[in-house]
């Protein structure tokens, strides 16, 4: 009997998201993901509406919405910054080792 061989055994998913080329993909869908969650987060304890927020940002609602899509990763630094900005925030971006 031939045994098969698995070759991700042994190795951990994020090395498993690389081998098949979705590495890059699935950070960006985190990182997105929380942004979206500290946005809302942000906008429930402050009490303010998607109304408000998209006036605040000088934006329409439906712009909004794509800002808190957690699965739409098309986000630029300015509307980042703006949506910070309507919260009274400030956008923190570093660079760190790749581990």
């Amino acid at each position: 009997m031939k045994k098969s061989v698995n070759k991700h055994i042994g190795s951990d998913f994020e090395d498993f998201l690389a081998e098949e080329g979705l590495l890059d993909d699935a950070n960006a869908v985190a990182i997105k993901r929380v942004l979206a969650w500290q946005i809302q987060n942000e906008m429930k304890n402050q009490h303010i509406t998607k109304t408000n927020m998209a006036k605040r940002m000088q934006t329409s609602r439906s712009s909004l919405d794509r800002l808190l899509d957690e699965h739409d990763t098309s986000l630029t630094l300015s509307t980042l910054t703006s949506a910070a900005q309507a919260l009274g925030k400030k956008v923190k971006i570093e660079l760190v080792e790749a581990v």
